[in-house]
């Protein structure tokens, strides 16, 4: 990553693509703006917008909208796609990553795509755009940005795939254990669980609606290909979004059943207690009784006088296991 440069500030990496080439060439980090703008075919630039000097290098390689400046170096944290210009821009959903492992944070890379080139920026590190990166070295198969763009939307939808495999995983560990003999309670492993998937599935109907009415537009109004890739973009995200909806049920129905569980327990503490209560407030009120030291008291003359109380006690646990037994309690 170049972040010092004074050429190309906050670059990550930038690839040229050229007409019926199989391979893209990699821009090298030291190349001025004027190297990375002249040539044949169009560019990707991948930006960093931890580096402050990034907007102004973004104004300067192209002609944008200020609306489309303002989007790529902005920290939204909501999915966004617009047409305006012959251009797409806007922000899409994907995770963050660290440098040694994949997390489930969910991080925001903007976009802007014209016929000659397309950015990206993000302030973290992301999972599918990096990706994109491995699978362009390997083989591009990019002959315009907005296959780019698409290649990045279907590595999204891959990688979610895979979180809601590892998301399915966690919850069937949960749910064994929940119907389970010991039925353990794993309301804290549930809820961020629960809380991963209610965000995915929010911000991908935020997506799939963005890219319908995308693909409403006039052929003339947006790149070649656009509304083709959004019809095949919101058919494979519609597949995802119905195994999230279907995680998230799960993992609803799972929470209730742990609430019942939970409702249950407590029920049956409260009912031994209350068992309890009964069974000891008859030998509550005789101990009172003959602990009010008044005289005349009852059995307080020979030698007798606490076995007959002990007595009266037992008899009145008696009486009171006997109500108890009648009214249907035991």
């Amino acid at each position: 990553m170049n972040l010092i440069s004074s050429e190309i500030p906050g670059l990550v990496w930038a690839y040229r693509f050229l007409p019926g080439e199989s391979r893209c060439m990699r821009i090298a980090a030291d190349s001025s703006i004027d190297a990375l703008m002249e040539g044949e075919g169009w560019v990707w630039l991948h930006l960093a917008l931890s580096d402050a000097r990034t907007p102004a290098l973004i104004e300067r390689i192209a002609t944008l909208p200020q609306a489309a400046l303002s989007t790529l170096t902005s920290h939204d944290t909501q999915a966004a796609v617009t047409i305006s210009d012959d251009m797409v821009y806007g922000t899409l959903v994907d995770f963050e990553r660290t440098f040694d492992a994949e997390t489930k944070t969910i991080g925001w890379l903007h976009f802007a795509v014209t016929e000659k080139i397309i950015i990206t920026t993000r302030l973290h590190p992301l999972r599918s755009i990096d990706r994109v990166k491995a699978a362009v070295e390997k083989n591009a198969r990019c002959a315009r940005p907005i296959d780019l763009f698409e290649m990045m939307v279907v590595e999204f939808q891959r990688t979610l795939i895979s979180l809601v495999l590892e998301l399915t995983e966690d919850l069937n560990v949960i749910e064994d254990d929940v119907y389970g003999e010991a039925g353990h309670n794993h309301q804290p492993r549930l809820a961020p669980l629960r809380r991963t998937a209610v965000r995915l599935h929010r911000h991908l109907r935020t997506l799939l609606a963005l890219l319908r009415r995308a693909g409403t537009s006039e052929e003339d109004e947006v790149p070649p290909g656009f509304i083709d890739a959004a019809e095949r973009l919101s058919d494979r995200l519609e597949a995802v979004d119905r195994d999230v909806f279907a995680l998230q049920e799960r993992a609803r129905l799972l929470h209730e059943e742990i609430d019942s569980k939970l409702s249950s327990e407590t029920n049956r503490h409260l009912y031994i207690l209350s068992l309890m209560t009964a069974f000891l407030l008859p030998p509550t009120l005789v101990t009172g009784f003959f602990g009010m030291n008044t005289s005349g008291l009852p059995f307080a003359e020979g030698i007798h006088g606490t076995l007959l109380a002990t007595f009266l006690i037992m008899i009145s646990m008696g009486v009171a296991w006997t109500i108890l037994k009648r009214i249907g309690i035991l």
